[in-house]
């Protein structure tokens, strides 16, 4: 099913969320986090993708962003990174991963053998502070809520740290500073 969520303003503020097919479970060590990491840094840089905070999870991410085309950088973003991913794991022999995203596979998507990312990426317009400021704590608490980590700033894939320790985030953000 496609996504019912749209793009209502061009220049607005989204929460987003891009999920794995079937919540397999593919990021899980650095080469599979490195994909992502490394094409949100090509977006924020060559597509304008504007990234406020942001968690990696082992088979879903989450921003609060803003671009100025949403809907096709996300398209370029999950289509970048699925062949990536399909390449990472022949190289890795992850058959069992391979053979999932072939059975997950919609009928629709003919010019592709598997489907590494769901349909859609549900944009939700944040159009408030405080609802800004609740997208950021629920990015940065689900490692925490998933027992992963303690606290949110232990979580190595997450804006977390960089906000609370003022260390370099490894995926380009901007400063909070630029949509208050």
């Amino acid at each position: 099913m496609r996504s019912n969520y749209k793009i209502y303003e061009k220049k607005g503020v989204y929460f987003v969320t891009s999920t794995i097919t079937a919540w397999i479970p593919i990021f899980v060590n650095k080469s599979y986090f490195d994909i992502l990491v490394s094409a949100l840094n090509f977006c924020a840089e060559q597509k304008n993708l504007n990234i406020f905070a942001w968690v990696i999870l082992d088979n879903h991410f989450h921003l609060v962003c803003q671009a100025p085309e949403l809907s096709q950088t996300f398209q370029s973003l999950k289509r970048h990174t699925a062949k990536q991913i399909i390449t990472q794991l022949k190289s890795d022999n992850k058959k069992w991963a391979l053979n999932l995203f072939a059975y997950y596979k919609k009928r629709h998507k003919k010019g592709s053998e598997y489907q590494v990312w769901q349909e859609g990426f549900h944009p939700q317009l944040i159009n408030s502070e405080d609802m800004l400021t609740q997208k950021i704590e629920y990015i940065h608490y689900n490692p925490v809520k998933r027992g992963y980590v303690e606290k949110p700033e232990h979580w190595l894939h997450s804006s977390a740290r960089y906000f609370k320790t003022g260390d370099e985030s490894p995926v380009s953000m901007k400063s909070l500073e630029f949509i208050l």
